[in-house]
Formats: structure tokens, sequence, C-alpha cells
């Protein structure tokens, strides 16, 4: 079962996952009330997308600057913005909803840019943060908590949503929205001050983003660990095929869309109660890639499926296979990143996620018009095996990699140009 041991550990992760929790049913409440609300006063699907667009530029852009502000500053202050800009937005859209004739839809436009931007700040911070307040080989634990808390959200968070606006109105969800943010804001303030390393602050920019950038890139697992996620955004992520795949190949209607959206969910909500197991594996790269294989044969098999059921049960093992990935993925990552890189490195491995979501959904799409959707699925399943077993080829440092026990050291640039660093090996 789920390894809870850094809850019992650190009262700073306590929070943080608690905080985080309560942040995700929130964001769940807003994310069924915002498209609701625009299309009630449109009725138009585009300028609900739109809404989304704007969220997702503004959370793209507040993510590659807030990553380097969790570099150069406090990431608890960093935090707390976050969380208190969150507050603001949906309290401003609370009071939108009293205006007499209707709600100004210029309002959702920029709460959506605002929230999107400043709530980047407080995902980066946090998530750079949180390896800290764990033992090291604690981290595949941290992982699948912090895993756990997100698939409870986004099982658990849309249907509340809609209960709240059924009981007590679109203003009333955007109210309980802003006092659950509110709460977070409280409790994130408890963490202690996180200051970065003096050198960190007194980095120039520019520098500062060439050497984020290139460890990320260059790294002998890291740079390997972003292709491979990469591979899998675009290849192993069939949700945008699911309606059609459903009405053509199914025969089915909009309950077993709905079957089949919560399906992945469900699986990796059984990976993340069985993930004990996690801490204890020693060829974590190896099962890594595994885990990402498993994933592809998932698509590759929903593809072929013509019977409902069968569907559903690949859909599940998708899942499961996806949460394995990510608490693998999570511990590798930051621990093998040092601490004062983890805001710029995870900065830009959400950035990939933000971009390779849309760009899968675009590659599986444009597919499903030329082969169909279950043959744009096959294909894409077939393509993330051949991608793993290229990246395992290739790649010695990923297929061999193990969480780390101690701090792997990076060089620290030279800040003048009289300054002459000893190279530091890097701890194996």
């Amino acid at each position: 079962m789920v390894d809870i041991s850094p809850l019992r550990l650190s009262r700073e992760f306590r929070i943080v996952f608690v905080a985080r929790l309560v942040s995700i049913f929130g964001l769940g409440f807003a994310a069924v009330a915002l498209p609701m609300q625009v299309y009630e006063l449109t009725g138009s699907s585009l300028l609900v997308a739109t809404v989304h667009t704007t969220s997702a530029v503004s959370v793209l852009a507040g993510t590659l600057v807030g990553g380097m502000l969790a570099d150069r500053s406090d990431r608890r202050r960093l935090i707390v913005i976050g969380r208190a800009s969150a507050v603001i937005g949906f309290g401003a859209l609370a009071v939108n909803t009293l205006v007499p004739a209707e709600p100004w839809l210029w309002v959702i436009y920029a709460v959506a840019a605002f929230n999107g931007f400043l709530g980047s700040f407080s995902a980066v911070a946090l998530q750079a943060a949180a390896p800290g307040f764990v033992p090291r080989d604690r981290l595949p634990a941290a992982g699948a908590l912090l895993a756990l808390n997100g698939e409870l959200g986004s099982v658990l968070a849309p249907a509340l949503g809609g209960v709240i606006i059924a009981a007590l109105g679109m203003g009333g969800n955007y109210v309980v929205t802003a006092l659950l943010s509110l709460f977070t804001t409280v409790l994130v303030w408890r963490l202690p001050r996180l200051e970065p390393p003096e050198e960190s602050r007194a980095q120039p920019v520019l520098t500062a983003l060439r050497e984020g950038a290139g460890f990320a890139v260059r790294h002998r697992v890291v740079g390997p660990l972003l292709l491979l996620g990469l591979a899998q955004m675009l290849f192993a992520a069939p949700q945008v095929l699911i309606n059609e795949f459903t009405d053509k190949v199914l025969g089915g209607g909009p309950t077993l869309v709905g079957l089949l959206y919560t399906a992945p969910a469900i699986g990796a909500l059984i990976g993340s109660l069985t993930s004990g197991w996690a801490g204890r594996a020693r060829r974590t790269g190896a099962l890594l890639l595994v885990a990402v294989a498993l994933c592809g044969l998932a698509v590759l098999g929903l593809g072929a499926s013509t019977w409902a059921p069968v569907a559903f049960a690949f859909l599940v093992f998708l899942g499961f296979g996806q949460v394995v990935e990510e608490i693998l993925r999570y511990a590798l990552l930051q621990s093998h990143t040092p601490d004062r890189l983890r805001g710029r490195v995870n900065s830009v491995w959400t950035a990939q996620s933000t971009v390779g979501s849309s760009a899968g959904a675009l590659t599986l799409g444009g597919l499903a018009p030329v082969i169909g959707a279950a043959g744009a699925m096959m294909a894409g399943g077939a393509l993330t095996v051949v991608s793993v077993g290229a990246l395992a080829v290739a790649f010695a440092g990923l297929r061999t990699a193990q969480v780390l026990r101690e701090p792997e050291i990076a060089p620290a640039p030279a800040t003048s140009p009289n300054s002459n660093p000893e190279p530091q090996q890097e701890k194996q």
C-alpha cells in the first residue's frame, strides 16, 4: 500500500500535502464553473475554448517566470503570492456574478489570465520546495502521495463543483473556491522561509536561464527524462479521440463517453494507493521505461478494442501506468537536480507538459481523419513503444538511473571573469 511515512516524518510536507489537496479541489470547482458560465453567457463553444487558451498561455508564461524566481527568492513568498492571487481572482468572479444585467465576459478572461500567471508561481515553487522536506529515500513515497491527492481531486472535484453550483449558484461556487484559496494561503504561510543560496540570488538572469536550460538538456538522466515524457505526451494521450472512438467503433453514447473519461483516473488512483513498492525499487530508470512502454501497449490495446468493457479496462491500465511513471519520474528528477536549480528545472518540465499535452492532442487528432480514431490510437501506442526502445538504447544513463540517496552536485557557474571555482564531482 501507499507509503505515508513522509506525512509522519515532516510537518512541512504535511502542510504541502493538505494545501495542495485543498487547492486541487478549489481549482476543480472553478474548472466546472468557468466554462459553464461562459457558455451560459455566449452559447459559444469557441469562446469557451478561448478562455481555456487564455488560461493555458498565462500558465505557460507564469511557469517560466516562476521557475526563475523560485531559484532566486524566498519560495514560501512565491507560494503565498500564488495562493493569495486565487483569493483575489475568485473573489472578483463572485462579485462579477452580482452585476445587475449579466456578468461581464472581460472579467472572466482577465481573471483566467491573472490566476493562470500568478497561480503558476505557487505550483512551481511548491514543486521545487517539497523534495527538500523529506529524506531522499522517501522521494518515491512523496511523489506517490502528491499523485494521490491529484487523482482524488480530479475524480471528486468536478462532481462536487456541479453539486455546489446546483445548490448555491455560480456565485456561491466562486465564494467557496475563494474561501478554500484563503485557507491554503494561511496554511502555506506556516512554512519556514525558503531562501535560495546567496550565489543564486547574485547570478545574472540570462546566466541563470542558460544554466537551468543547459542542465535540463545535457544531464545524463534529466535530459532523457524530458525526452521520454515528451514521447509519452505526444503518442500516448488518447483522450482527444474518445468521443469519436465511442461513436464510430463502440457504438455508445454520452454515458459511455463519461465512463471512458473516468477510467484513467480510476487506474491512477489504484496505482497511487498500491505504490508502496516504489520506495524499495532500485532500478528506477528501467522500471520507468517499462511503465511508459506499458502505457503505449494500453493505448494500442484500446485502439484494437471493439467491446466497451475491454476499452474501459485498457484505459484503467493506461491510468495505472501513467501514475507509476509519474511517481518514478518525480523521484528521479528531484533527486538528480540540485536544490538551487529545482525551480528552473521543474518549470522546464511543467512547460513541456503544458505544450506537450496540446501537441499530443493535435498529433492524434490529426491522424484520426486519415486512418480513423482506432487507427490513430494503435499508431500512437506503437510509436510510444518504439520511442521507449530507442531512448533505452540511446541513453544508458536513463536505463541505469537510480534515485540518489545523496545530493547530486552541479558545478556553480562563475559569477565574474576572475572567479575560478573548483569543479565538483557528481556523486553517483
